[in-house]
């Protein structure tokens, strides 16, 4: 009986624990993470570790990022069954999450074909990218075969998915079509963040977040912490909300690459507050 009850104690603490470290954005769905491109400049364990330090939890990764930990070779959708479980080790010891990957395309059906294997076996169910569009043809069936969701993803003009337009012509009617919305390249562009967003209601699997402001150079930006620039963060979350958008959103910051981590980290907390005020 007495073991009993301490068991019965550990299980309610144990549960109490799990509570009060959910974040409040995962109870509308929302995987609030980190691009590992934010941390282009270290390997991906290193990567992990410093998203981990920002008080988050998932990852979108890139290809050719340099793996490390004590594995050989870099980040690619062709790696061999052995070396994937090797990757998969790593997020488990950072106890991080792979949520998204990209921006990544393949040059021909059999290579997307492979892609969906590697993601597949990560457990990734986003996959963000720019497409040609005569490939839409096998693969929106690919997509849905596999049950992962692309995200066309916005660089900037004249990139050729830069505008809500061109996304909404390509991404037809499927739910695994949509697109992934980076909100910093869209001020870029000179669109309206909000406005873009509501174009596309939705239809919207993925985010790139950050907040820009312009640069000494003309036409140019750069990342700030989130809330001190042109992105409307606070207004891009309301509108996430009632759109009741679920999915990864990947903050990626291309700002004093080599220290970002403590702005990335108050990004995070800005968020967070801006998620608990927004209706």
């Amino acid at each position: 009986m007495q073991n009993l009850k301490y068991l019965l104690l550990f299980c309610l603490f144990t549960c109490f624990s799990a509570h009060a470290q959910k974040t409040p954005e995962a109870k509308s769905g929302w995987l609030l993470g980190a691009q590992s491109y934010t941390f282009r400049l270290f390997t991906l364990d290193e990567a992990l570790r410093k998203i981990d330090s920002c008080g988050l939890k998932n990852v979108e990764i890139y290809p050719g990022q340099t793996i490390g930990g004590g594995i050989d070779g870099k980040v690619d959708f062709k790696m061999a069954a052995a070396e994937r479980a090797k990757l998969k080790a790593l997020f488990k010891k950072y106890g991080i999450t792979a949520t998204a990957f990209g921006v990544v395309n393949a040059k021909d059906e059999a290579e997307w074909t492979q892609l969906f294997e590697f993601v597949k076996d990560l457990g990734i169910k986003v996959v963000n990218t720019e497409p040609a569009p005569e490939q839409f043809s096998y693969l929106i069936p690919l997509a849905e075969k596999n049950k992962v969701r692309l995200g066309l993803h916005n660089h900037p003009k004249p990139s050729r998915y830069w505008h809500p337009d061109t996304v909404q012509k390509y991404m037809g009617n499927s739910e695994f079509v949509g697109a992934c919305v980076d909100i910093g390249h869209y001020v870029r562009s000179g669109l309206d963040p909000v406005a873009a967003m509501k174009q596309l209601d939705g239809k919207i699997v993925s985010f790139h977040f950050k907040d820009v402001v312009p640069g000494p150079s003309a036409g140019k930006y750069h990342d700030v912490i989130w809330g001190n620039g042109q992105c409307k963060v606070d207004e891009v979350i309301a509108e996430m909300k009632r759109q009741k958008f679920k999915g990864p959103i990947s903050a990626e910051y291309e700002y004093n690459w080599e220290h970002s981590a403590p702005e990335v980290a108050k990004s995070a907390a800005y968020f967070r507050e801006a998620y608990k005020r927004a209706r």
